[in-house]
């Protein structure tokens, strides 16, 4: 039976997050072939091992490389194109911020948000379209804090909002070339990068009234978006930033500035 990803290569970004590795799993049970870039080889090898655990016959190279570094990402991305001589899915996944008050913010701090949220997505499109296929599909991972205030958390938010321009500025002229340009928005969703804030009391507690639907996310839960924007049911879909976020963005983000204190 063919699978609608069957010829297909992908390349993950930040390849043994949560929501890397789910999402790269859901793109092998349907056909894609995957190249998992992160920074240390231990955690790309036990992403690789999960997938195949789910889908044996699935081919995965692994690629160690920091997502900020042009080099690093041009040899990635040549790897995945090396495999079986296109490259038609990237899903850029790397990202991350922590708290701090605005007023306590360095430019440092702020340009390392930049590059690590928008920097390493760029690098991906810039060196990673030249060699895609028509047709091809680009997958941001932006964040609710792109539109929602979050209490100390600016520094984050100003990337993620630069993340969705990048997201539309790159959809509106690679249109041309068949190449769609997409971000999913996740709400809170467990993974290693959030475990601190499950992990710390009374931070649950805070978000769970502004969850329409009662639950936080689970890195399927953003996966089955990724899976989306990289198909071909996406396929008239582009410049697009949308939430799966249990409904947080119809109410607010509490104010955690008091339970960080504490804890």
């Amino acid at each position: 039976m063919t699978r609608p990803l069957d010829g297909q290569t992908a390349i993950v970004t930040g390849g043994s997050g949560g929501i890397a590795t789910a999402s790269a799993l859901l793109l092998a049970r349907d056909g894609a072939t995957l190249l998992l870039m992160g920074r240390r080889l231990d955690a790309l090898e036990r992403s690789r091992a999960e997938i195949l655990a789910a889908v044996p016959d699935a081919r995965i190279e692994v690629f160690a490389g920091d997502a900020t570094i042009e080099g690093d990402v041009q040899a990635a991305l040549g790897a995945a194109h090396s495999i079986a001589g296109r490259l038609d899915v990237i899903v850029a996944t790397v990202g991350g911020g922590g708290f701090k008050p605005f007023m306590s913010l360095e430019a440092h701090e702020l340009r390392h948000d930049f590059d690590f949220n928008v920097t390493s997505t760029f690098l991906a499109i810039r060196h990673g379209v030249p060699l895609m296929q028509p047709g091809g599909a680009i997958v941001c991972i932006s964040s609710t804090a792109a539109k929602l205030p979050f209490h100390f958390l600016a520094s984050y938010h100003i990337a993620k909002g630069a993340l969705e321009a990048l997201v539309r500025g790159a959809a509106e002229e690679l249109g041309a070339r068949g190449i769609r340009v997409n971000a999913v928005r996740p709400g809170l969703t467990r993974s290693d990068a959030t475990g601190p804030m499950f992990e710390t009391p009374g931070v649950l507690d805070a978000f769970a009234p502004e969850f329409p639907l009662g639950r936080f996310g689970e890195p399927v839960d953003i996966a089955q978006a990724v899976r989306y924007l990289a198909g071909p049911e996406s396929s008239w879909v582009t410049g697009q930033s949308f939430a799966v976020d249990g409904g947080n963005e119809l109410r607010r983000n509490p104010n955690l500035s008091a339970v960080l204190q504490a804890g």
